[in-house]
């Protein structure tokens, strides 16, 4: 499917220069001189490499056709994370180094969309926001300001975050799987 320019938007995943590229972040830059354009941070797919290119308005690309599937979450071994689909019960997996750090949210029967390309699985979507407990935190500072003030935080699954200064350990928050950023406290 084609797309324009200043359509791409971060999660997409392109077809450009003979490979697919994730979209990890677009900015929209309007210079002083000449046109305006989209400055897009992508990582390849297939190798982990990065690439910044500018794309004018203008410019054409190719969206990749990606099949979504739903998949619940097994198990994990050394290398691989373990999927079943629910309906037809077909079990795949995904290597470990295509999650990152995202995979330390997966859970046993976890819902989650696996995209699938000429029928090779290439990414895990997961749900926005997950729910994590506060492994441990720092102590609150005296006279911080609310607005400004972020303070270390593990989570149950040994990721590291910022959290308001109100969070405490033990305490069950949302965390948004995109950005692997604090959400609420619930």
């Amino acid at each position: 499917m084609k797309i324009l320019g200043n359509e791409i938007k971060p999660g997409m995943i392109i077809e450009h220069k003979d490979d697919l590229w994730e979209v990890l972040k677009t900015q929209h830059v309007k210079p002083g001189k000449g046109g305006a354009f989209n400055q897009v941070e992508m990582k390849s797919v297939n190798n982990s490499t990065k690439l910044n290119e500018r794309f004018r308005s203008s410019d054409s690309l190719e969206k990749a056709s990606l099949e979504e599937q739903k998949f619940n979450f097994l198990y994990e071994d050394e290398t691989n994370y373990h999927f079943i689909n629910q309906k037809s019960f077909e079990q795949t997996n995904i290597i470990k180094k295509k999650m990152g750090q995202k995979g330390k949210f997966l859970k046993e029967n976890l819902e989650v969309t696996i995209n699938f390309y000429n029928e090779n699985p290439l990414s895990v979507n997961l749900p926005n926001q997950i729910q994590c407990k506060i492994d441990s935190t720092d102590a609150a500072l005296k006279k911080q300001t609310v607005s400004s003030s972020y303070k270390p935080a593990v989570l149950d699954n040994g990721l590291k975050i910022q959290v308001p200064p109100f969070i405490e350990s033990g305490d069950i928050i949302l965390v948004d799987t995109r950005t692997i950023e604090y959400v609420k406290k619930i």
